[in-house]
């Protein structure tokens, strides 16, 4: 594949052509992620010596620096490797899925939907379309990593388009709008109980239910997806420049031919679909049979979705699976059990280059997180934005960007707010601010930086994605062209924050801004 960029002036585009260099200079990924493993170690150890400490606000534990070149700790690097590789979170998560989408991509399902997705939606809009699926795929926790970013660059290649600017429009969508959606997902019940324990230290009965954010949430959606589109549109998609497709994707045909061939759909084609359809619609019908009834299956002891919401994977999987299959039957792709299985054995010899990188990632995350920088890195922080002493807005905002720069350094959002949520949400409501209001600061300032840190586990995955359109593309690459996501979410969502501040809206049901 050949790419010509396209050159505009401006300070953003000379910054962002800065931070490509400097960020494609960096040696391969794999090489990088073994390299970041081996430093951590030294860092830590030099580090070590300053006594780096910080009290843990909840358990009341001293945190200390750990240097990883310890006698124990080698060993502990050598003893848990395998341990690492294979409890690394996304690892499972993406192969598992992959199964499934195998099967729907081999069997034509996929390329089929994209062409009905060309006809019925008009390029201006696919942008918007993209962006906002990756808002709500949060729906399915992390899935629309794995699922979207690969979708979004097939359907832009689809469209005659670059698919690198689909691959990141469907990862700003799910990265940088995590915590935005139009229902509530597992994220909320998560963090509002981390909430309600810190407020009940300043208010022993304060109560702070699931549904705290959600009027905020809903906003969130309409500002991300917008944000998202115009990014695409405006900045990214013309930096990327225009995209040639060579011979090994298009063969003889035409630019035209092509687009004529991509946008027919043969009569046994929409039977495909339809056969489909019906087996999403029963397989739809079957998971509310298996939740929605008291004691239901998916339903823990307590009738909570728990088991559902453990399993999505699983779920996700046979969502691609037997609609894929279904299709394959009727359309002659998929009509034994060999076929099937060569679907799935293909999918997983395509993933061998992320089953590597995640090997050397894996290493990495777990060294950071055993020398507890990442989580000192949390508490210094906190510890220096509690003693600013500015009005409630700034603090607000400063708090914002406080969860961001976090963010960059430890990924969880459970992790890093059950370190500040006994902080800050106590301290600010000594301030006057309400519990709701702090949760939805985290919120922002937590998603806006999800695309730009390597140490989201996600991100690897994404960026083998990328290479498959750009074998020689980098890590600069790549965040080089995250990066004007993750400023414009972070003005647009923030300028949100600030009107809902100045009006006093609530910001879900019986949630204020004020105690």
């Amino acid at each position: 594949m050949s790419e010509t960029k396209k050159k505009s002036g401006g300070i953003l585009s000379a910054f962002l052509d800065i931070v490509e260099k400097l960020g494609n200079r960096l040696p391969d990924p794999l090489v990088l992620y073994f390299g970041l493993a081996l430093l951590i170690p030294i860092l830590s150890w030099l580090i070590s010596f300053a006594g780096w400490s910080r009290v843990h606000p909840v358990s009341g534990e001293t945190i200390h620096l750990i240097s990883l070149l310890s006698v124990e700790q080698i060993q502990r690097m050598f003893v848990d490797a395998v341990d690492n590789f294979t409890g690394f979170p996304p690892l499972g998560a993406v192969l598992v899925t992959m199964l499934g989408i195998g099967v729907a991509e081999r069997s034509g399902l996929i390329s089929t939907s994209l062409k009905l997705l060309v006809k019925s939606t008009p390029k201006s809009l696919i942008s918007v379309v993209v962006v906002f699926a990756g808002v709500m795929s949060s729906m399915a926790a992390d899935a629309g990593y794995v699922v979207l970013t690969p979708l979004g660059a097939v359907l832009f290649a689809g469209m005659g388009r670059h698919p690198l600017a689909g691959l990141c429009a469907a990862f700003a969508g799910t990265g940088g709008g995590y915590s935005a959606n139009l229902l509530l997902t597992s994220l909320d019940p998560l963090l509002s109980g981390f909430t309600q324990s810190a407020s009940q230290l300043y208010e022993a009965d304060r109560v702070v239910t699931a549904d705290a954010n959600y009027f905020f949430m809903i906003a969130s959606v309409l500002v991300v997806t917008s944000a998202g589109w115009f990014v695409t549109e405006r900045i990214v998609e013309p930096r990327l420049g225009k995209w040639d497709m060579d011979t090994e994707d298009i063969g003889s045909d035409s630019d035209k031919e092509r687009e004529a061939q991509i946008q027919t759909i043969s009569p046994v084609e929409q039977k495909g679909l339809f056969g489909a359809l019906m087996a999403v619609v029963l397989m739809g019908a079957a998971l509310l049979f298996l939740t929605i009834p008291e004691g239901a299956i998916l339903r823990d002891a307590e009738g909570r979705l728990t088991p559902m919401v453990h399993g999505l994977v699983i779920i996700i999987m046979l969502l691609f699976i037997f609609p894929g299959l279904v299709y394959g039957l009727i359309v002659g792709s998929c009509r034994n059990s060999k076929q099937l299985a060569g679907m799935m054995s293909d999918t997983m010899a395509t993933m061998g280059g992320y089953i590597v990188l995640a090997f050397a990632a894996a290493q990495f995350v777990a060294y950071f997180q055993w020398s507890n920088m990442g989580l000192l890195t949390a508490l210094t922080g906190a510890e220096i934005l509690a003693y600013l002493g500015v009005g409630d807005l700034p603090l607000i905002l400063t708090f914002v960007f406080l969860a961001a720069g976090i963010n960059l350094v430890i990924g969880s959002a459970s992790a890093k707010w059950g370190i500040m949520a006994p902080v800050f949400v106590p301290m600010f409501m000594a301030l006057g601010l309400s519990p709701e209001m702090t949760q939805a600061a985290y919120r922002v300032g937590d998603s806006i930086t999800n695309m730009i840190t390597p140490l989201n586990p996600y991100f690897p995955i994404v960026l083998s994605f990328a290479m498959r359109y750009d074998r020689k593309l980098g890590i600069g690459t790549l965040i080089s062209s995250m990066v004007p996501y993750s400023i414009a979410f972070a003005l647009g969502w923030t300028l949100l924050l600030v009107v809902w501040y100045f009006l006093g809206l609530h910001l879900g049901p019986g949630a204020g801004i004020q105690m």
